[in-house]
């Protein structure tokens, strides 16, 4: 028998989704940025990690419904034709290997420009940067570049200034990041906007990720000699990766980072102890070093390739660090 209480009481309704993703895959699409930017939305969407689609649901789109192969040949099968989509709060696209084939259908294509024309923002996932920009929908915007791509993004799109020295980019409708781990963190910021920042939390906690991350920390760039604490002189660090081929002067660094020179120096000797000049060298030299290990160009190739403008400079300064020439250095590798 129910209870006045009961009888008072109105039917409970499902709660009302507060996030609705629509992925859109490109041929051999990066598996790892697909999956933590799911993860992310699969555990906020539900208590625990039951997976439920109840506060946030996603879906892959297609215009065939062709299963879609990742990098590491992974196949998804999609979930519903660009046809019968619905209104999503965003339109992901999950980019892949860098010139295999064509990445997106042109009707895939097509219903990115309809979706932006719509006011629906869109969000580029690792090498997805790629295709926004070649489909004319970041002009005018910031976009964030994976730093091993940067060269590319830089020589394929005449005049962009991607950013490579963050994890993520928020540019009023455009988000774009580097992929990897940072698509989690990208996941993350859009579950605390619309779902609440202890779902966020809860799902990099179970994914066993420390802390959620804000799209300005810096990138991870390649193995360096100096392990830099300090976020200022780590996006330095990772400038100078960037233009090992063509160096910046440390006053075009500091104002990229909009920061003084003076105040700049300051934070590299406090944090590593030496000048930005003197990293900059380093960096370069490990660089010419690795080279000369590794491959069999001439000096002067590699000299050009680690920003020295020519041979005898690269000698000099090789010799300085080390006590040998290049060619000495490589003999006794291949010995």
């Amino acid at each position: 028998m129910q209870t006045t209480d009961s009888k008072l009481r109105p039917p409970s309704r499902p709660p009302t989704r507060r996030l609705r993703v629509g992925f859109l895959l490109a041929d051999r699409f990066t598996l790892s940025a697909f999956a933590n930017f799911v993860d992310v939305l699969r555990l906020a969407a539900d208590d625990a990690d039951r997976s439920r689609p109840i506060l946030c649901d996603w879906a892959v789109l297609s215009q065939d419904m062709a299963p879609v192969r990742s990098s590491c040949a992974v196949k998804v099968q999609p979930d519903m034709r660009l046809r019968a989509a619905p209104r999503f709060d965003y339109i992901a696209v999950v980019g892949g290997l860098m010139g295999e084939g064509r990445a997106l259908d042109p009707k895939a294509v097509d219903f990115l420009r309809a979706q932006a024309a719509a006011g629906v923002p869109l969000i580029g996932l690792c090498t997805g940067v790629f295709i926004l920009h070649e489909a004319g929908l970041l002009d005018g915007y910031r976009a964030c570049v994976n730093w091993f791509h940067y060269d590319e993004f830089v020589a394929r799109f005449a005049g962009a200034q991607p950013v490579s020295d963050q994890i993520f980019v928020v540019d009023r409708d455009r988000l774009t990041c580097s992929g990897g781990q940072s698509t989690a963190h990208l996941a993350a910021h859009l579950v605390e906007r619309h779902v609440g920042h202890s779902a966020a939390t809860k799902s990099l906690s179970i994914m066993i990720i420390d802390e959620a991350k804000s799209g300005e920390r810096p990138q991870p760039g390649l193995p360096s000699r100096r392990e830099a604490s300090d976020p200022v002189v780590r996006r330095a660090l990772l400038r100078m990766q960037q233009h090992l081929e063509t160096p910046e002067t440390v006053p075009e660094i500091a104002a990229a980072l909009e920061i003084g020179r003076r105040s700049l120096e300051r934070r590299f000797r406090q944090d590593l102890g030496v000048s930005p000049s003197r990293a900059g060298l380093e960096m370069r030299l490990d660089h010419a070093r690795g080279l000369l290990r590794r491959t069999g160009a001439s000096v002067t190739d590699i000299a050009l390739a680690s920003g020295f403008c020519d041979a005898p400079h690269l000698i000099r300064a090789f010799k300085a660090e080390w006590g040998a020439t290049p060619a000495e250095f490589r003999s006794k590798s291949i010995d």
